[in-house]
């Protein structure tokens, strides 16, 4: 793993929010990261234990605007959902700082 952590923030939206209820959790990961890596990663910054991790790549998006000659883009990203293990729950836009050793 190339940087410090491979979450680059938590994903809110409708859906993933009310996922969150059977705690799974949706984050905006690193192109570069692993399920492996995410796993650890959520360990280590929120402390709970991971069932699963599932990875998805959203494709890039460009489309015309109306009435412009004009082109809008939307860049790919790869977002994780992150199941946790029991009935724990965690803040996802409040990261808790790792412990330095």
């Amino acid at each position: 793993m190339k940087t410090l952590s491979p979450i680059i923030s938590a994903m809110i939206t409708e859906k993933s929010s009310m996922a969150q209820g059977t705690g799974k959790y949706t984050f905006v990961v690193n192109k570069d990261a692993t399920k492996v890596d995410i796993k650890n990663a959520v360990k280590k910054l929120y402390g709970t234990d991971v069932a699963s991790v599932n990875i998805m790549v959203t494709p890039k998006k460009i489309r015309v605007l109306k009435g412009k000659y004009d082109w809008a883009k939307r860049p790919s990203y790869k977002k994780a959902i992150v199941t946790l293990k029991g009935k724990k729950t965690i803040d996802p836009n409040k990261l808790k700082e790792p412990k330095a050793k």
